[in-house]
């Protein structure tokens, strides 16, 4: 998914912070302890979200072969999108999975494992409605806040204002009610809600404004992290097992070509 925060001194506070916290693990720490510490947003489903109080999705899923893979327990921890990063470099956890976008700023704040999906980004309408770059001119978009597509939305010659959200279903229910014209986000995120909630009659998934890799983190620098992790992440897609977990949660694979 794709998220950036709007005020970009929130990821360049990331060194900054870090400082008053404990240093992220090495891998030799982390394997003598015997767990991955793992975190995601928890509202971004089919991705990672909730179901009851179990936290669930095709990237939770994914962490939990990538820990067994490697011989180790995962413990997930879940916390708001525009903070997700900056408990990483604080230590508080090993690597976050939460469907970030491999961007410049980004690659300045964590080092981002492989991808483990493309995706891309879609404007959302009811039906009748803005659903085109050119038809946001001078109408207000929702976006949640955090994400990548919040600069390219403001890009777009005309657009009348773009609103942040705290997540994609606070902006499907303002669109719902007529708050916002549109909404931009992932699009398989879109076409999960818009079915699980019944509104494919209602609403339309319009024009892609980008396209997006999307990537686990580990701390700037943790380079023995990074390693493992992407080793463990490599037996997962070559083995079977991610194409097994992206059939079930997709209907198709949707790693990057």
């Amino acid at each position: 998914m794709t998220r950036f925060k709007t005020a970009l001194s929130l990821l360049g506070a990331l060194t900054l912070l870090s400082s008053a916290q404990a240093a992220p693990r090495t891998w030799a720490q982390i394997k003598a302890s015997g767990t991955l510490r793992l975190a995601t947003e928890g509202a971004f489903p089919p991705f990672n979200g909730y179901q009851g109080k179990k936290l669930v999705g095709f990237e939770v899923d994914l962490g939990n072969a990538i820990g067994k893979a490697l011989g180790l327990k995962v413990e997930w921890t879940s916390q708001p999108f525009d903070t997700l990063l900056i408990g990483l470099n604080q230590g508080r956890y090993d690597a976050v999975l939460a469907s970030h976008a491999i961007t410049a700023e980004r690659q300045k704040a964590v080092d981002f494992l492989a991808p483990h999906y493309c995706s891309t980004v879609n404007i959302v309408a009811k039906k009748g409605g803005p659903t085109t770059r050119a038809a946001l001119r001078g109408k207000t978009v929702g976006s949640q806040i955090g994400t990548s597509q919040l600069p390219i939305l403001r890009q777009i010659p005309g657009i009348g204002e773009v609103r942040t959200y705290p997540n994609d279903q606070a902006i499907l229910t303002a669109l719902m009610a007529g708050r916002v014209d549109a909404w931009s986000s992932n699009g398989p995120v879109v076409a999960y809600m818009l079915k699980q909630a019944k509104l494919q009659d209602k609403l339309v998934i319009g024009e892609t404004i980008s396209n997006e890799r999307n990537a686990g983190a580990v701390a700037k620098g943790n380079k023995t992290v990074l390693a493992a992790l992407n080793g463990g992440l490599n037996k997962v897609m070559q083995g079977g097992t991610y194409a097994k977990l992206s059939d079930q949660w997709f209907g198709r694979d949707i790693r990057c070509k």
